[in-house]
């Protein structure tokens, strides 16, 4: 069966709610972004990347070999309205799928900057604390 490399930052990381969405793919590794996206939390519920020509930061997270049904059928159902699907290059210079921020959704109210914070993790750990 055919696989996509998914890149993940959020709550569908290891351990995270929406980890489920991924049960059967395999799990490849923690990996990170290339250093040219910002990073957003959106009400502290889930973040984005977006990218910006200038000024981007490098984003942890973790790359899964997806299958389409796994995409189509468990993973993008759950995803809000402020993330589309994108391509996004990794530290390696390699490209992945992974959720974006939808341009229009930067605006909007509660969606904050976190791009200096070291990932979704350490800034849920800094909010709690």
């Amino acid at each position: 069966m055919e696989t996509l490399r998914m890149f993940v930052n959020g709550q569908a990381m290891s351990g995270g709610s929406l980890n489920t969405a991924l049960s059967g793919a395999e799990f490849l590794g923690p990996a990170e972004t290339a250093p040219r996206y910002r990073f957003y939390s959106v009400r502290d519920e889930f973040p984005g990347l977006h990218p910006v020509p200038s000024g981007g930061r490098a984003v942890p997270g973790e790359l899964y070999a997806v299958t389409y049904e796994i995409l189509r059928d468990h993973l993008l159902p759950g995803e809000p309205p402020e993330l589309e699907l994108g391509v996004i290059e990794l530290a390696d210079g390699s490209g992945s799928l992974c959720m974006r921020m939808r341009a229009e959704s930067l605006t909007l109210p509660g969606v904050v900057d976190i791009s200096d914070a070291g990932g979704w993790r350490a800034h849920l750990a800094g909010a709690a604390g």
